[in-house]
């Protein structure tokens, strides 16, 4: 069986991201496609910008990953949610921000912010996460530099974490046997 699964960008799925969020995705990507493969299924994948990606209808499932900025997911991961807003509503759909720049993402679940709790609601996405963001002295930006100096940057990613939330995904896909290249229309 092969799935098809977007996270923004796997011929079979896709996975997206920008900046720091990208290394977050790259591990949930091969988190999951370890976990898929360990299952019997054949994987493969793409790497495509969420602002490039035109049609999602090979892929069956979507994960969309954004950092947050002042409580805001970031401006691709809403633009790519907007724009594919009647295709994600046919597909299994999970959303995760990344961003709190302390601990908390690793010691207890935190809820999506109101723009990603609206998106998750309106698409119907079967689940969403935080993990813990970074930020360090190499960033671009005045006020990223500022809060750097301030002593609040640091790397607060949790790798067991993502790679924990990665395994439930594949199993769920594993277990339902999302849409097959067979059941794709061209």
């Amino acid at each position: 069986m092969r799935h098809y699964w977007n996270g923004m960008d796997m011929d079979g799925w896709g996975y997206t991201a920008v900046g720091l969020t990208l290394l977050v995705l790259m591990v949930l990507v091969a988190a999951v496609a370890i976990a898929l493969f360990r299952r019997g299924n054949d994987v493969r994948h793409d790497r495509t910008r969420a602002a490039d990606v035109r049609d999602i209808s090979p892929y069956g499932a979507v994960v969309i990953g954004g950092g947050l900025y002042a409580n805001r997911w970031h401006r691709d991961s809403r633009r790519f949610a907007r724009r594919h807003r009647r295709a994600l509503k046919d597909r299994s759909l999970w959303l995760f921000s990344s961003g709190p720049l302390d601990p908390s993402a690793a010691e207890r679940d935190i809820p999506p912010v109101p723009g990603v709790r609206r998106v998750a609601d309106r698409l119907g996405a079967r689940g969403h996460t935080t993990f813990g963001g970074r930020l360090d002295d190499t960033v671009n930006g005045r006020i990223a530099r500022m809060i750097v100096k301030s002593g609040k940057g640091g790397d607060f990613r949790d790798f067991e974490q993502i790679a924990a939330w990665a395994s439930g995904i594949a199993g769920e896909l594993a277990g339902e046997g999302v849409r097959r290249r067979e059941e794709r229309t061209e």
